[in-house]
């Protein structure tokens, strides 16, 4: 039975979904069979990061409306022969319902050792959805004090949901802070602020960007890949060091 984790932030630009993808794309790499669920209806963009943008006729409202058969909706990425991709639909107006989204994961968690639920920035109604029907959870952060504050509320959300087996990702680490904007050096400081044990540091790099914008792997020796590959390995159980920077 696979794990199902739901990707989640406080708000958006803090690179939720370039992460789901590439936790996603070290998963499979690793051997892991991993299927990514895009939740964020009318702003899909998991086809583009994944290559499989040509691939994408039938979406997940598709599927949970009974127009197609799951498999008729999965799309496989070029990134690893393990790594698949049900996107979302392009209708801003569709919400999951959740007993049709339990059924399904349920369904798909014979064929998948991890199913990633990448959801819309916020506390919208998609967001109270998906988080129903995960174990595990993953908050994705950068160390500006708004997205901090940010996290640290949906942490408390969804401790109080039940769902306690939550990681903590700082993305962008060593970026410049927008202007007029700042940073928290010390990232002990964000993870007192959130109150979630931290799994992963991702250095900001640039071809980070590329690379998802075109739907490539990252280069090998890359800063970013190596602490994308130690998370997928943290969370596969193993004890490696959180980021190499």
């Amino acid at each position: 039975m696979a794990q199902i984790i739901v990707v989640t932030s406080g708000k958006g630009g803090v690179g939720k979904s370039s992460t789901c993808a590439m936790v996603g794309a070290a998963l499979g790499q690793a051997g892991m069979r991993t299927l990514l669920l895009e939740t964020d209806s009318g702003l899909r963009g998991l086809d583009i990061m994944l290559g499989v943008e040509d691939q994408t006729v039938y979406d997940l409202s598709d599927v949970l409306l009974g127009r197609c058969e799951p498999i008729k909706a999965i799309a496989h990425s070029p990134l690893s022969e393990n790594l698949h991709l049900i996107s979302a639909p392009f209708d801003p107006g569709f919400l999951p319902d959740q007993k049709d989204l339990v059924r399904l994961t349920r369904g798909l968690s014979y064929y998948y050792d991890y199913l990633l639920i990448d959801t819309p920035a916020g506390l919208g109604a998609s967001f109270h959805v998906c988080t129903q029907v995960a174990d595990r959870g993953l908050l994705v952060v950068t160390p500006d004090p708004i997205c901090v504050r940010d996290g640290a509320r949906v942490a408390d959300l969804l401790y109080e949901r039940g769902l306690t087996d939550l990681r903590l990702i700082i993305n962008k680490v060593g970026s410049k802070p927008p202007k007029g904007g700042r940073i928290i050096p010390d990232l002990d400081d964000v993870i007192d602020a959130t109150r979630v044990q931290l799994i992963g540091v991702v250095p900001y790099e640039e071809q980070v960007v590329s690379a998802t914008s075109l739907g490539k792997n990252l280069s090998s020796g890359l800063l970013a890949g190596q602490a994308f590959r130690n998370i997928a390995a943290r969370l596969c159980g193993k004890q490696v060091q959180l980021a190499m920077l």
